[in-house]
């Protein structure tokens, strides 16, 4: 099913590439070439996903990213030419859901693009229901709430993803990797430490303590699951 793509980007022949792409996989397709008409264009349009350069003029991409985040979920794929670690975390950080580093192929981008549609639920038919309830946890995926026993959690859109993650299949063990792919949209081992703090930080906000019990629990050499029965107490 087709989406609703808007792509920013300063670089006209980049630019006219990825729409070319992306209107072959059926795609409606809006194009800006700088930061500032980015957010215009976003908070108008409301478009499914929005590929963002990261060196745009005006307004930065990073700070694109930033802004749309605190007002939206919308998928967002970064382009960038840093290729440093902290470059990457910090686009992560700032609430991209994945990136590609330049040059790249037009073909990655866009399966990339149909990856991040589907992981959304953008993409046509959605990904199961829309209120998921694990013993005491309950996740509104519509709504983006999260309850335990009733009582509202509050978590950031990383901590959601990994716990929708997790609820869509109780009790299976999923790796840190599988995690990545499904939250993040790529496989790099140095940032699986990074899950571990995602994961540690949904804990304590579910209300598990560290001598309590446990609804997302550590399989030690295997990765994490939700807990499809009474909760554990950690060992």
């Amino acid at each position: 099913m087709s989406a609703r793509i808007l792509v920013a980007e300063d670089d006209a022949k980049q630019s006219r590439l990825i729409r070319i792409y992306l209107e072959r996989e059926g795609h409606a397709v809006q194009v800006v070439a700088d930061g500032r008409a980015a957010l215009e264009r976003a908070r108008s349009a409301r478009p499914d996903l929005i590929v963002l350069d990261v060196m745009l003029p005006l307004v930065d991409g990073l700070d694109v990213c930033r802004i749309l985040r605190t007002e939206s979920e919308v998928p967002i794929l970064l382009l960038t030419a840093r290729v440093a670690e902290e470059d990457m975390l910090l686009g992560l950080d700032l609430g991209a859901d994945d990136y590609l580093t330049k040059p790249y192929s037009p073909r990655e981008l866009t399966a990339r693009v149909r990856a991040l549609l589907r992981r959304s639920g953008r993409s046509g038919g959605g990904d199961g229901p829309a209120v998921l309830r694990v013993g005491e946890v309950e996740l509104d995926t519509a709504r983006f709430e999260v309850r335990v026993a009733g009582r509202p959690v509050e978590l950031t859109a990383k901590e959601f993803a990994i716990l929708e993650t997790l609820a869509r299949e109780p009790g299976r063990v999923f790796t840190r990797a599988q995690i990545i792919e499904r939250v993040f949209g790529f496989d790099r081992d140095v940032l699986e430490r990074t899950v571990d703090a995602h994961v540690m930080n949904m804990r304590r906000k579910l209300g598990t303590g560290p001598d309590g019990p446990r609804h997302v629990e550590t399989v030690y050499g295997r990765g994490y699951r939700l807990a499809d029965g009474p909760v554990s107490a950690p060992s």
